[in-house]
């Protein structure tokens, strides 16, 4: 890097001292060094590329061409400017390009920062890449829902709402879904990527761009930001503590509001079937005094069989035939306290051919021009699994208002009271919007307007706190938005690729990205044997074992929501319903969940209040432990609950870190009294008791265990 001025020059803004110093520009807060460019190399490059992203099921596949480069960086001045501090300079590549970082002050703990480019005539990039200075043992965290790696050091992270991936590595079955169906993903794709990280340094970093970006962590020493816009505005955020950057970082990022009461209260039951089935699958729920808070009807619209096996008619009206006087049906379930959630996406399909429809709103939204198109005007395909549909034109506000009544007049107005709001990250950036809005820039959008759209039905219906959906998709600023995420479809295996692994990865890492509240489909959602073969093919046919099912209710006990999935398969997945023992244990562990509401109400409360999450890090309650900082399947339920779920088949004990602390093992009643750094413990572990503990003097330790005795959880 290469300066024109040797002399130093410094300006404030606030609590922030802004400091150049040849070579090196640097931002000191409360006299501390907490942001700086790298100690070689450019902190500011530029390209003029054009960008191609291909689009097959939800996937993407993105390559550029180059055709100009700004790699040489000058800083020429550094001054206050109105009610910021500009630093200006020069790029050096195939013209010289002037270019200017604007800091203004938005709070005691927030700098906006935007980069733009002098419009003097000369070719302008449509590439930015800023690089700021790393220590070489900093972990890098967040970037939204991450499910293999919840430390991105060393990673290279694409930030594109898309679907993950299945097998995502796992062998040999991403090789056939990459080869066959585009889809096998990678261990860095995700539904809800965010552009927000916290790394172990306290450096805490979002941005407003909505554009496609990569952050870039392969150099020890490092940080890099490449992202495909013609300016950069973001924010840095700034804490003594995780938990006090994660409260800056949500007053842009946004809160999610408290969760119902109701949904508190017990499992969630995911099924299809009919109103017969539900009606007996409730009376062997009681039988075993379950505590179930909904049945989640997401074939309420009727199913059909696919290539992925049972997948739903995507026309968002009441299937009669499966479900007769759904309304009716919906509001006896309530009067008895069993809420009703159901299912809606963004995407239509023609049901012309279908008996007893009532209305067509593929057709509907046709006729409207509601619907995305492709180059040539007409509605653009969007290829799902053996089948094409339509995808709403959400940048569209007549469009948004078209779903809007659809959701009012086909759910709320049966009284459901929640539903999977699904789907989102399918946007190709070739697409042609409404009002010439640029598909590129509105596809990350979009998963952010999906979520403001169910949100502003419920509050148009004036049901704010007492209905709540829940998404898979997301962006940077979707937690202002949603009331609930899940994490989409896992794979029903043990691999941290693919499976169980990846619901504790993606919690701790969406924890970590304002995605305050979130939880995973139990017993994973992706069985990838062939539908009509009754056997399970060695190494491609991945299906859920009982084993498997019943280590996913203990760790989902933990979470924000106790919620079943019977899977794409239903018939090939083991099933809470398939014996009296599964039934039994997902019984027990409905109560162990019903018996932490009070506590995770005062979470929820937390969330709202200060954007903190319900499952988290243990190193965002102890950040100055080196052990805890680098654990990946170890998670805590607010500050008074260690977690550590058992992972592995045919594992009856368990490794377990605790801090320092006096932490009382839930089932047996022991205490353990780390000191010092914490230490190791080795835990029985036999299914029915996952090692979880207590902080023996948390707020609500004598409230949780008083409630567990009395649901008859204690024992194994």
């Amino acid at each position: 890097m290469s300066l024109s001025t040797p002399s130093a020059k410094s300006c404030t803004l606030g609590a922030f001292e802004l400091r150049w110093t040849a070579p090196r520009f640097e931002i000191l807060w409360k006299n501390k060094v907490v942001w700086k460019t790298p100690n070689q190399g450019a902190f500011l490059k530029a390209f003029e590329n054009e960008l191609e992203a291909k689009e097959s099921r939800g996937f993407f596949r993105m390559k550029e061409r180059l055709s100009a480069r700004w790699v040489d960086c000058n800083i020429l001045s550094l001054e206050a400017a109105g009610d910021g501090v500009v630093l200006q300079g020069e790029l050096l590549g195939d013209t010289v390009l002037s270019w200017s970082l604007r800091f203004t002050l938005v709070d005691g703990e927030q700098l906006a920062f935007h980069v733009s480019f002098l419009e003097d005539g000369q070719r302008q990039p449509t590439c930015v890449i800023m690089n700021w200075q790393m220590d070489k043992n900093e972990r890098v965290f967040g970037l939204g829902t991450q499910f293999t790696h919840v430390d991105l050091k060393g990673k290279k992270v694409p930030i594109l709402s898309q679907e993950p991936g299945i097998g995502r590595g796992v062998q040999p079955i991403t090789w056939m879904m990459e080869t066959f169906f585009g889809a096998g993903g990678t261990t860095v794709n995700s539904n809800a990527p965010s552009t927000h990280l916290l790394t172990s340094g306290l450096k805490s970093l979002a941005l407003e761009n909505k554009e496609y970006a990569v952050y870039d962590f392969r150099s020890a020493e490092m940080m890099s930001l490449q992202i495909y816009a013609t300016e950069v505005k973001g924010r840095l955020f700034f804490g003594e503590t995780p938990l006090d950057c994660l409260e800056v970082s949500s007053r842009l990022i946004g809160r999610m509001p408290p969760l119902p009461s109701w949904l508190q209260q017990g499992a969630v039951i995911g099924m299809q079937g009919g109103r017969a089935l539900v009606e007996q699958r409730l009376e062997q729920l009681k039988a075993h005094q379950a505590s179930v808070a909904a049945f989640w009807l997401q074939d309420w619209v009727g199913a059909r069989k696919t290539a992925a096996g049972h997948q739903l008619w995507w026309n968002w009206e009441p299937d009669e035939d499966t479900y007769p006087e759904w309304g009716a049906f919906v509001r006896r379930l309530k009067s008895a306290g069993i809420r009703v959630m159901a299912y809606v996406n963004p995407f239509l399909v023609n049901v012309a051919s279908q008996k007893n429809v009532k209305r067509n709103y593929y057709q509907e939204a046709l006729e409207h021009g509601y619907l995305i198109k492709n180059q040539k005007g007409a509605p653009y395909a969007i290829m799902n699994t053996s089948f094409s549909a339509g995808l709403l034109d959400l940048s569209n506000p007549k469009a948004r208002q078209f779903v809007k009544d659809i959701i009012k007049e086909e759910m709320l107005s049966t009284e459901v009271s929640g539903w999977m709001a699904d789907f989102g990250e399918a946007l190709p950036f070739d697409a042609v919007l409404h009002g010439d809005v640029e598909a590129s820039e509105y596809h990350n959008a979009y998963p952010e307007v999906w979520a403001q759209v169910n949100r502003e039905v419920i509050a148009e219906a004036g049901l704010e706190g007492d209905v709540a959906f829940f998404m898979r998709s997301g962006f940077t600023q979707s937690p202002a938005s949603a009331t609930l995420f899940w994490l989409g479809d896992q794979l029903t295996g043990w691999r941290a690729e693919d499976g169980i692994k990846n619901a504790v990865t993606g919690l701790l890492s969406s924890g970590m990205s304002g995605f305050a509240l979130n939880h995973s489909d139990i017993g994973g959602y992706t069985a990838t044997t062939l539908p009509h073969v009754p056997f399970p093919l060695s190494a491609v046919g991945h299906c859920r074992s009982r084993e498997l099912l019943w280590r996913w209710i203990e760790l989902n006990a933990f979470t924000a929501v106790f919620r079943t999935h019977e899977g794409n398969q239903p018939a090939k997945n083991y099933q809470i319903f398939d014996d009296e023992q599964t039934l039994a244990h997902f019984a027990r562990f409905s109560r162990v969940y019903a018996a932490f509401s009070h506590y995770r109400k005062s979470l929820c409360e937390e969330a709202a209040q200060k954007g903190w999450p319900l499952v988290r890090h243990p190193w965002l309650h102890y950040p100055d432990n080196d052990t805890l900082r680098g654990l990946e399947y170890q998670m805590m339920l607010g500050p008074d609950v260690m977690v550590a779920p058992v992972l592995e088949p045919n594992q009856r004990s368990q490794r377990v870190y605790l801090p320092p602390d006096h932490w009382t093992h839930l089932w047996s009643g022991d205490v353990f009294k780390p000191g010092g750094d914490g230490e190791w413990v080795t835990v029985d572990a036999p299914l029915g008791t996952p090692p979880v503990f207590l902080r023996s003097h948390g707020r609500s330790t004598c409230q949780i265990l008083e409630k567990l005795s009395e649901n008859k959880c204690l024992g194994g």
